[in-house]
């Protein structure tokens, strides 16, 4: 005897059946009228329903290119004569009225065209005195404010080529002023004879200070050898 759930489920079922047009004796398939495009809105086949074929008939007709006026490079809506629409180039121009308005109002304003044209070699490309070149003209790089700040720094360097900077040099070395830090050996990080003046001191007082531990006696307390 059926359970309870059972009679309940094919009840249900029975309902969707009676539903659904379509049974064992009318399948839905390829060839059923509602697959077929046939003028109505179900069927859609290879060409669409009713309302596709409307609106493939209403995009059609507000396409002004179709077989007799076909869009290509050479159509007039393609080309740069005069329009707004094309901006293909005919007889040296490109794009449409207003690129080339644009394009003759900044050539116009540019100092620079095929008569004289920029270049590495242009005056206003080198080191010539005024603020615009920079190249490398008898020794000189850089505008003219670039030149006169780089002879100020020369002029405050204490360091030029007869008195190079190095660690060997007085100023890099720890030599009792506040100057130099070094030892004038090279990677000499563990010498405690480096440091400025006020290095050396503030390491004088601290190993007075530290009473415990000391170069003979080292942390943790373990005897050296």
């Amino acid at each position: 005897m059926p359970s309870q759930i059972d009679l309940i489920s094919d009840k249900f079922r029975q309902e969707h059946i009676a539903r659904n047009i379509y049974n064992q004796k009318e399948n839905y398939d390829t060839s059923h009228p509602n697959v077929k495009s046939d003028g109505d809105a179900k069927g859609k086949d290879e060409i669409g329903s009713s309302v596709d074929m409307l609106n493939r008939t209403d995009n059609v007709n507000r396409n002004t290119y179709n077989k007799e006026n076909q869009y290509g490079i050479s159509h007039p809506n393609a080309i740069s004569d005069g329009d707004e629409k094309g901006k293909g180039l005919v007889d040296g121009n490109a794009g449409s009225t207003t690129d080339i308005l644009e394009r003759k109002k900044l050539i116009a304003t540019n100092t620079y065209n095929q008569f004289n044209a920029y270049s590495e070699n242009h005056p206003n490309a080198k080191s010539d005195g005024d603020e615009k070149g920079k190249g490398y003209v008898e020794g000189k790089v850089g505008s003219k404010t670039d030149n006169l700040k780089r002879t100020e720094n020369i002029v405050k360097n204490i360091y030029k080529s007869d008195n190079q900077y190095s660690m060997e040099h007085p100023n890099a070395k720890g030599d009792g002023d506040d100057k130099g830090k070094g030892t004038g050996k090279f990677l000499d990080v563990y010498n405690y004879t480096g440091g400025s003046k006020k290095d050396v001191f503030e390491r004088t007082e601290n190993t007075k200070i530290n009473v415990k531990y000391n170069p003979n006696r080292t942390y943790p307390d373990f005897p050296t050898r």
